[in-house]
């Protein structure tokens, strides 16, 4: 594993760092799959990303660190489509698996996660969210050179529908064909590019909207699992604060119409049906899965989780307003 003294070297290798440069580090937290750091140096500040083989999870999780540069990939084709929503890479060493990108003071850069656990449900955050989204994909669909750089398949299922899908079948057997095939649909649809890991925690919301982070799961699929990851973690707010339950579930419809309102590859229904049966898969994937959502600690949470994503598996809803309405029901009579 690299040292701060060897980014340091690989830094200056490649021309990124001054001779004599003074470069000052500070660790950041939250980084479960990549150590993220604070570079300071004389030029200014900066955010340096290193791909961890060993994601920081209790459970045995790796993946190869390759995807540090599809990352910058699909940094640097969503940013030619949607401007300063996503952040500029400066620097890249891609056989050291290390980037530098722009830095986001958090005095002006907030986390849309802990604005959502704070009770400031943006609404308009949640379209300029949907739209961004839905501008990636229409901006990729179809695109075969789009497709050709990102070779990602065995990267995404050891990333997203192994340990989140799969693994979910693995705790549920009686549910496993139903998990199984939607992971097996998901990993053969090849339309848009994807950024894979549309949360909360990775979207920080500043003067200027909002700016996606953390594309480490890219990959050229089906953009329905963007749709469906970033629905699942806004419906399992509403039971973390579920005084902020109404304007979590408002927050979820506005993104949906903002991302339809780009889609131009495909008829919104086919689209729709396949978010809806991810959204119940990953639903229960964040309760049983090798990544389980942190807040959701009591034992009545997570039992309230899992019973209503087994509903939404067995009987999956067709389109995303019908699930964010079975989904408020069944909150509601808990």
């Amino acid at each position: 594993m690299l040292r701060e003294a060897d980014i340091v070297e690989t830094l200056r290798a490649g021309g990124f760092l001054r001779p004599g440069d003074d470069p000052k580090f500070e660790r950041l937290a939250g980084g479960v799959s990549s150590d993220v750091f604070r570079l300071e140096t004389s030029q200014g500040v900066y955010c340096v990303k290193r791909a961890l083989a060993k994601l920081r999870v209790a459970a045995d999780w790796r993946a190869p660190v390759e995807r540090s540069h599809y990352e910058v990939e699909w940094l640097r084709t969503a940013r030619s489509l949607v401007g300063d929503q996503v952040p500029r890479v400066l620097f890249e060493d891609a056989q050291r698996s290390v980037f530098v990108m722009e830095f986001y003071d958090p005095r002006t850069h907030g986390v849309w996660k802990q604005d959502l656990a704070d009770g400031r449900v943006d609404i308009d955050v949640a379209r300029q969210v949907g739209a961004l989204i839905g501008k990636v994909h229409a901006g990729t669909a179809g695109d075969l050179q789009v497709a050709e750089r990102f070779p990602t398949h065995d990267l995404f299922e050891d990333l997203r529908l192994s340990p989140y899908l799969r693994q979910a079948a693995r705790a549920h057997p009686d549910l496993a064909p139903r998990l199984l095939a939607l992971a097996d649909r998901t990993a053969t649809t090849a339309l848009a590019l994807v950024h894979g890991d549309v949360s909360p925690k990775n979207i920080l919301c500043g003067p200027d909207g909002p700016v996606l982070l953390d594309a480490e799961c890219a990959w050229y699929g089906d953009p329905a699992f963007d749709l469906a990851f970033c629905a699942t973690h806004l419906l399992l707010k509403t039971i973390w604060r579920p005084a902020h339950a109404p304007a979590y579930i408002a927050a979820a419809a506005v993104l949906h119409e903002a991302y339809l309102a780009q889609l131009n590859w495909e008829p919104a229904a086919q689209l729709e049906a396949r978010a809806a049966a991810l959204t119940g898969g990953l639903l229960l994937a964040r309760v049983d899965g090798k990544s389980p959502v942190e807040y959701l600690v009591a034992d009545d949470e997570r039992a309230f989780v899992r019973g209503a994503a087994r509903r939404l598996i067995e009987s999956p809803a067709s389109t995303m307003a019908d699930l964010r309405m079975r989904w408020r029901e069944l909150y509601e009579a808990r």
